[in-house]
């Protein structure tokens, strides 16, 4: 009974441990830019093929805020500016929640 006992602690503590470094090597990531007045956090989301998410910071909605303008070029530039690679257009997408996932070209 007490080997079942500290064997669920032991399996308890890796996982939280697991967890955490995953927790941990996301926030590393991720970077923030700004463009066009606007703050950008660009995150990279897969190896292969290289694909990167850019996500525009909302600030509470403010609707004193700058001037509006196109949120693709804003992307396209928060993602080249992050990475300094360039971005391969023909494969940007947008979901529903407003970010935008696309290919870079690094060469």
């Amino acid at each position: 009974m007490k080997t079942r006992n500290a064997f669920a602690a032991l399996a308890a503590v890796t996982v939280i441990a697991m967890l955490g470094a995953t927790v941990a090597a996301a926030q590393d990531q991720t970077r923030t830019v700004h463009v066009l007045s606007r703050t950008w956090a660009v995150t990279q989301v897969s190896e292969e093929p290289v694909i990167y998410r850019a996500t525009r910071d909302r600030n509470n909605l403010n609707p004193y805020g700058p001037p509006a303008r196109l949120r693709t070029t804003q992307a396209i530039a928060a993602i080249q500016k992050a990475t300094g690679c360039r971005v391969i257009r023909s494969s940007m997408y947008q979901n529903i929640s407003g970010q935008f996932f696309s290919q870079v070209s690094c060469g």
